[in-house]
């Protein structure tokens, strides 16, 4: 006996929660999912988030049950702005530190930190500015258990030109420049 052929489905999946449309109102971000969703698949939104169809999900549950989910929407919709907004201020008071250290005589480093605020991965940072500048370019740990990048040379004015240049999302006033002598290690004698 022949089996049937398998059946491929097409499934979309959010563009800003990830998950399937009918499971974003479990994420932290229903708003941007239902405009996303609106924006790019107008049938989906209207079966899922029309008036009609929230009238429909919620025409079986009893009056109470009715009164607690939209008591519970709106607390999550609460949430959710509240979140939004500490990320914006976190943003905001985000500074970024481009030290320029001194290591031997006329040999100097410079560290940049503060990058993993804007939402930025290290190590193709790092990469950018190895390309850019030609020298050494790493992520090390800073004794605070934070991260930086520390690229071989004098770079600290051409790497804030850089940032603003390539990295929009970062303010120029929340780029700090620091000149950070090494501290000389007492004579002995």
């Amino acid at each position: 006996m022949a089996e049937p052929a398998p059946v491929s489905r097409s499934v979309t999946y959010c563009g800003v929660c990830t998950l399937p449309p009918e499971y974003c109102e479990y994420g932290g971000t229903v708003k941007k999912c239902q405009e996303w969703l609106q924006k790019n698949h107008p049938s989906l939104y209207e079966r899922i988030w029309s008036a009609e169809a929230l009238e429909a999900a919620t025409a079986s549950l009893s009056v109470e049950a009715q009164e607690r989910a939209a008591k519970d929407a709106k607390k999550k919709a609460a949430k959710a702005e509240a979140a939004e907004q500490k990320h914006a201020d976190k943003l905001a008071n985000s500074v970024v530190t481009i030290k320029r250290i001194e290591r031997n005589k006329r040999k100097f480093v410079t560290a940049v930190s503060g990058l993993e605020a804007f939402g930025l991965e290290l190590k193709k940072v790092a990469k950018d500015f190895g390309k850019k500048f030609a020298t050494g370019s790493s992520v090390t740990k800073t004794p605070s258990g934070g991260e930086e990048i520390v690229v071989q040379g004098d770079v600290s004015a051409e790497i804030e030109e850089f940032l603003l240049e390539k990295y929009k999302e970062i303010p120029e006033d929340n780029i700090e420049l620091v000149e950070d002598k090494k501290k000389k290690a007492p004579s002995a004698g």
